[in-house]
């Protein structure tokens, strides 16, 4: 746990007018949370919920065949915990993992399907550790709307059918989940009722017996043979290795921004750092005179976003595995030093790495991220903040399924090159160790100490860019939490700054590629969730309209 400051902050009652909010990508698990704070739940029932019921309908996206990172605010305590339930490589994974015959690394497309890719699943034991430091109702009550949803059946929206329809061709390979969501040949479409009675059968397990009916058993014996047997790279996956997995307490990575204090995930999550120094780089420019119609402001964020996103491919991974020079990459002085590179006007010539303090010498190598995931928040009336990031990775995780759920494709988040330049790559394959990953769960605070906003995204490494561009949205430029998540994205790709398409900010490709910058426009998939407390008091729940996400007061 981490405290903020030094001060006696931590027991200021809630207030009167404190309410609880739920916000997650999906109505039916928004509703799963409300159902949790109506019934007495706590902030971290209504998120286990939430993450149950997205298991269900949205398993393109998230799931238990997963693993997540929570931060978490107690309203009464004042203090802020994180626990990581990252997936890790089992141990017969090693270095050499992804590379094919001729000792190249594989391309995604090969390395992606099947065996290789899958990490031993943490979901569930984040799940239990949060419901144990947090939780107030009994942990069968929170399986409820999941169990419903699977058994009774739910309307498929356009992202789940979409995700189907273009995973389908994959699917001639992998028959377990091509009979989950495209029977008799035919994918589900928008508006068909869909069951998932597996899934409903093994919930009510797991809500009965605990997490030991997944880490354990007869599902333990079906996800090692899921592997170990896959129809495209098998490899073992052991039932020690699932019997092994912890979720881990962590401690908070916190740093300021003007006036507040902005709290997240260390590593093996990259997501509070490389926002951080973002942050920290464009402190220094009057992006609120400026304010969001500026390309000023845009070019200081591309720049400073291209610099954090550089230190974090040199510098991070599993601390448990690598020595991660936390404190230097967030050092204001080094953080200062690397802003004065940015001029107005004009582009830097490259983005390289800088020399944090105490950082060992490393080679960059970019992870493999793709777009996924998903994040949900929860608030509750004594004043609890959950912010809670899951995934499977890619659309379907590995593409092989186990009594209902997806198995996930983390593996394919470490770089697949163990070594470059004759130096080892510091997020390379390594047995027990957790992939780098860009979740990025948010708690912001006040001078005084107090949250008043929580936030997250999906999107691969995106995330980290979403989560920086909506808190620089929200503090500097006065937008709600749902404007400020809604607001177009700026991102970047090897050739150039991408500006998102159909967005306001796509506006700014002439003004930027005057300043230097090439800039292409493009969709980007992103999806975030946030809460905000408002001057009186009240919390409200935002979602992402790129999304068919909600938000719901208690």
């Amino acid at each position: 746990m981490t405290k903020l400051f030094a001060l006696a902050l931590f027991l200021l009652p809630v207030p009167a007018t404190a309410q609880g909010v739920v916000s997650a990508a999906d109505p039916r698990a928004t509703e799963a949370g409300q159902e949790m704070l109506r019934a007495g739940g706590s902030a971290t029932d209504a998120a286990i919920a939430m993450l149950l019921a997205l298991n269900v309908v949205e398993p393109q996206s998230s799931g238990i065949g997963g693993g997540g990172f929570i931060v978490h605010h107690g309203g009464k305590t004042g203090l802020l915990d994180t626990i990581d339930g990252r997936e890790t490589a089992p141990a017969a994974a090693g270095p050499n993992r992804f590379l094919g015959p001729d000792g190249k690394p594989l391309p995604f497309l090969q390395a992606w399907p099947g065996g290789f890719s899958v990490g031993v699943p943490g979901s569930l034991r984040l799940a239990e550790s949060a419901h144990r430091k947090w939780g107030k109702l009994p942990w069968a009550r929170l399986f409820d709307p999941a169990v419903r949803l699977a058994d009774q059946g739910f309307v498929v929206n356009a992202r789940l059918s979409g995700a189907v329809t273009r995973n389908l061709p994959l699917w001639k390979d992998f028959p377990a989940i091509r009979a989950l969501y495209a029977r008799d040949g035919q994918p589900l479409r928008e508006g068909d009722t869909f069951r998932n009675p597996a899934m409903a059968a093994f919930l009510r397990r797991v809500a009965a017996e605990g997490p030991e009916a997944f880490y354990a058993g007869d599902n333990a014996r079906k996800l090692s043979e899921a592997v170990t047997e896959a129809p495209r790279n098998p490899v073992p996956l052991t039932v020690a290795d699932l019997a092994s997995y912890r979720a881990k307490d962590r401690r908070g990575v916190c740093g300021p921004y003007r006036q507040w204090t902005v709290c997240g995930m260390g590593p093996p999550s990259s997501g509070a750092l490389t926002v951080l120094q973002i942050l920290g780089m464009v402190e220094r420019f009057p992006l609120a005179t400026w304010g969001k119609d500026d390309a000023r402001s845009w070019h200081v964020i591309g720049e400073a976003m291209q610099l954090a996103y550089a230190d974090r491919d040199a510098y991070q991974a599993d601390p448990d595995f690598v020595d991660v020079p936390v404190g230097g990459l967030i050092d204001p002085a080094y953080i200062r030093t690397r802003s004065r590179t940015i001029a107005l006007g004009r582009t830097l010539p490259s983005y390289g790495a800088g020399t944090p303090p105490g950082a060992p010498a490393r080679t960059p190598v970019p992870s493999g991220e793709v777009a996924g995931t998903t994040h949900f928040v929860a608030v509750d009336d004594d004043g609890d903040v959950v912010s809670w990031t899951n995934t499977v990775e890619s659309a379907f995780g590995s593409q092989l399924a186990v009594n209902g759920y997806v198995l996930n494709n983390e593996l394919t988040d470490f770089s697949l090159a163990p070594a470059k330049d004759g130096h080892l790559v510091a997020n390379r394959v390594q047995a027990g160790k957790r992939p780098l990953s860009s979740m990025a769960p948010t708690i912001v605070y006040d001078r005084a100490g107090k949250p008043v906003f929580a936030v997250g995204a999906a999107g691969g490494k995106t995330i980290i860019m979403q989560v920086a561009k909506a808190l620089i949205a929200h503090f500097d430029w006065g937008l709600s939490a749902q404007d400020s998540i809604a607001l177009g994205l700026i991102y970047f790709n090897r050739d150039g700054l991408v500006l998102e398409q159909g967005t306001s900010t796509a506006a700014f490709a002439a003004p930027l590629t005057a300043m230097g910058h090439k800039v292409s426009v493009d969709t980007l998939g992103l999806k975030a969730n946030a809460a905000e407390k408002l001057p009186d008091g009240r919390w409200v729940g935002a979602a992402d309209p790129r999304s068919p996400g909600t938000s719901l007061q208690q």
